[in-house]
């Protein structure tokens, strides 16, 4: 840090020293018309003037005089740099000749008659331009002479007719005083000048002795004829031959090297040839260079040189090998342009793909077509076995993506687990549909990663232009739309675009815009669906079941909203917000009857759902037992989410556990046995399918009523609408049933109306 400063303080100690320098190469001219004007007062005053007054402002005089010279010279003797105090010093120094001056216009001229008073003015005067050229260059000290002396013109010229000779006089001293302030700034700007001209021809000279001394870069010129002339002997070095070999040879056969028979130049050269043809400056003309049998990078700069009578003599410059240079940029081009992990060419490659094929199909119907490619499964690979494992798998995708695409078809890796084609011409559709096809059949075939044996699949969203979009963005938004319908179908299959699939997205996006503000503006409410006993026909729970009124869009289906919820995270703090309202409620309720809630995979996801439950239900007062959560099967396939854990935490509460639409997802035993819950609740296409005789849905719920039994677990038939299915229901063995049977979700006061007149089924 004090090198710093030290450094930083070097121009104005340089500025500094300067000043005093100047001021003192004049110092003399000011001590000699301190002499002469001394002479001057004993010539002109002897005989008016006591001579006690003159010899006392001779001693003063001669004494400022003396007193400037010793600390002048001090001050050079020294070789400390100089500093702000010396310029203090030397301010004082010119107090003091300012004082005397000053007594002596006021002691002399009172004796003196009009004649002496012209005389004493005219000697004062003098004095003054002396001295004010002598202190110019330091403001300080000019300002600390000439104000003494201002004021002592009040003493010289005090008779009241003296007035306006006062005010010249005054005005004067004082123009001389601006003078100076006005030759110290020229002063300092000049010093500053001639401080970076210094120090730019020392960097000049710096750097021409790098060159001299065989540094990285190294000197060329030629003569008029465009001919190398004196060899600088890095230049010689560089290329590999000696100087009085390369005299003498024409530059740009020298630089073209085997390629000078054939012509064919590269583009650099082509440059090079064209500015010297030209006499024109050039800079950075990067170039290769074939040398000892190998090809260099070197980048030259020039100016043409003329003489005195400015007829040309030929160029002189600078070249440098940037070979490495060239080769870390080409590096980084790769890396710019190409995916690390995979070798793909990235987003931005693609970009500059598709942009390509749109350009040179535009005007064709059907153009190009893009691709879009998600990996189904990907995330569950990367959570349970790792990135390094997931980065590996994406490898091999990568190389059946590339063995795949032929000609006019580019591919690429977007990023995470997306892929892209671009497919330049499409002759026709089915040409689409076989490539997706291609890749989703190879992209789903095993892959031995390490000791694994892993699965995927894949899903395509497509999209051609001009049909789909004329621009990239537009053609990548349709392919995506396209991609989201694929992986909503369940992934492994290929959709092209289809125009209202962006309506549906737009309304996705206004559905989610509004889902935003429903909590706030109290948009949402709960109803609640009775779960009738099977046998006695009374009300043994509610389904709390939330709805949505927009003010625009009037009801809005859960089946549109609750997607769009999950999506937009929006279904944690709706989950909630339900939770506490059906707690709240079931607290009315008789103790024996339950009230069920749908949690979501995401909302068991959260590490605070068990804290907002235990929360809903001490906020209440609803015991735990008469809670009951119903989750569906796709909670398990969140390996990451840890809901088994949620799940056994929440049974330690004593929360109830239900397990919703059972058989019409991922069905798997394993489930059971992982977690134990306290109902399974049949979906209502299976009570459809026996209510019309379907044996395989008869089947599948006396399946799933003896499995549950077995496991003390109760059953729950959905979708109840009519009395035939619920003696069916009945016949094969649940437990509870729940459907428009027995009632439509109804508002809360409704369904506390019911326990006044419980609700009875006749047997």
């Amino acid at each position: 840090m004090m090198g710093m400063v030290a450094h930083a303080d070097r121009p104005a100690a340089a500025v500094i020293a300067a000043q005093l320098r100047s001021a003192g190469s004049v110092a003399p001219l000011r001590h000699t018309m301190t002499l002469l004007g001394l002479l001057f007062l004993w010539l002109i005053f002897f005989r008016c003037c006591p001579p006690v007054l003159l010899s006392g402002l001779g001693v003063a005089l001669i004494a400022a005089s003396i007193t400037g010279l010793i600390v002048d010279r001090r001050r050079n003797a020294s070789d400390r740099a100089p500093e702000p105090a010396d310029l203090r010093r030397h301010a004082v120094g010119a107090l003091m000749s300012g004082l005397v001056w000053s007594a002596c216009m006021a002691m002399v001229g009172r004796s003196g008659s009009a004649d002496g008073l012209v005389a004493l003015w005219t000697l004062i005067s003098c004095v003054m331009v002396c001295s004010a050229i002598s202190y110019a260059p330091v403001p300080l000290s000019a300002t600390a002479f000439l104000l003494p002396c201002i004021a002592g013109l009040g003493s010289l010229f005090r008779a009241p007719h003296h007035l306006p000779v006062q005010a010249l006089a005054s005005a004067y001293a004082a123009a001389l005083l601006i003078g100076c302030f006005i030759y110290a700034r020229i002063f300092s700007r000049q010093h500053a000048a001639r401080a970076e001209l210094q120090e730019k021809g020392e960097v000049v000279s710096l750097l021409l002795r790098e060159y001299e001394q065989g540094g990285s870069d190294w000197l060329w010129q030629t003569d008029a004829a465009r001919r190398i002339s004196g060899v600088s002997p890095r230049f010689a070095d560089m290329l590999g031959m000696a100087p009085e070999v390369l005299e003498g040879m024409p530059l740009i056969q020298l630089l073209a090297g085997r390629a000078w028979e054939s012509g064919r130049f590269a583009a650099g050269l082509h440059g090079v040839a064209d500015h010297l043809k030209r006499r024109e400056s050039f800079s950075n003309l990067v170039l290769p260079v074939e040398v000892g049998g190998q090809w260099r990078w070197w980048a030259l700069s020039a100016s043409p040189r003329h003489d005195e009578g400015g007829a040309f003599l030929g160029f002189r410059g600078v070249g440098s090998d940037v070979t490495e240079q060239r080769e870390s940029a080409d590096k980084i081009a790769q890396l710019a342009r190409f995916d690390p992990l995979t070798g793909l060419p990235n987003r931005s490659h693609l970009r500059e793909a598709l942009d390509r094929a749109l350009e040179e199909t535009r005007g064709y119907v059907p153009g190009c077509a893009f691709l879009m490619i998600d990996l189904d499964r990907f995330k569950s690979i990367n959570d349970t076995l790792g990135h390094q494992i997931g980065d590996k798998l994406l490898g091999q995708v990568a190389r059946r993506l590339r063995q795949i695409c032929g000609r006019g078809e580019f591919c690429s890796r977007i990023g995470g687990d997306e892929f892209a084609v671009v497919i330049s011409h499409v002759t026709n559709a089915d040409v689409i549909a076989r490539l997706s096809n291609r890749i989703i059949e190879a992209l789903s075939q095993p892959y031995q990663v390490d000791q694994h044996v892993l699965h995927i699949g894949a899903s395509v969203g497509s999209a051609q232009s001009p049909a789909d979009g004329v621009g990239a963005e537009a053609l990548t938004r349709s392919a995506d739309l396209a991609l989201y319908r694929a992986k909503a179908e369940g992934g492994g299959v290929h959709c092209a675009y289809e125009p209202q699939l962006h309506a549906e997205a737009e309304e996705r996006r206004l559905l989610e815009l509004a889902l935003r503000e429903a909590l706030e503006k109290d948009e949402l409410s709960v109803l609640y669906q009775p779960v009738v006993d099977a046998d006695e026909g009374t009300i043994v729970g509610f389904e709390a079941l939330v709805r949505w009124a927009h003010p625009q869009m009037g009801a809005v289906s859960p089946a549109k909203f609750i997607p769009v919820a999950e999506e937009a995270r929006l279904i944690a703090p709706i989950g909630e917000w339900v939770l506490r309202t059906a707690c709240h409620e079931a607290a009315t309720w008789p103790d024996d009857v339950r009230v069920a809630v749908n949690v979501s995979a995401e909302q068991l996801a959260h590490p605070s759902f068990v804290t907002a439950v235990v929360s809903a239900l001490a906020q209440s007062g609803l015991p735990a037992q008469r809670l009951e959560l119903e989750v569906t099967e796709s909670v398990f396939m969140r390996d990451d989410t840890g809901a088994l854990a949620v799940l056994d935490q929440l049974q330690a509460l004593g929360v109830h556990l239900s397990l919703d639409d059972f058989g019409t997802g991922y069905s798997s035993l394993g489930y059971l046995s992982r977690t134990r819950f306290d109902t399974i609740k049949i979906d209502r296409s299976f009570v459809i399918g026996a209510s019309k005789n379907v044996q395989e849905s008869k089947a599948i719920i006396r399946a799933v009523v003896t499995l549950a039994e077995s496991l003390g677990m109760a059953t729950t038939a959905e979708g109840v609408e009519t009395q035939a299915e619920l003696e069916l229901v009945r016949t094969l063995g649940c437990h509870k049933v729940q459907g428009y049977y027995f009632g439509r979700p109804m508002a809360a006061a409704d369904a506390a109306a019911l326990f006044s007149a419980p609700l009875r089924v006749a047997g």
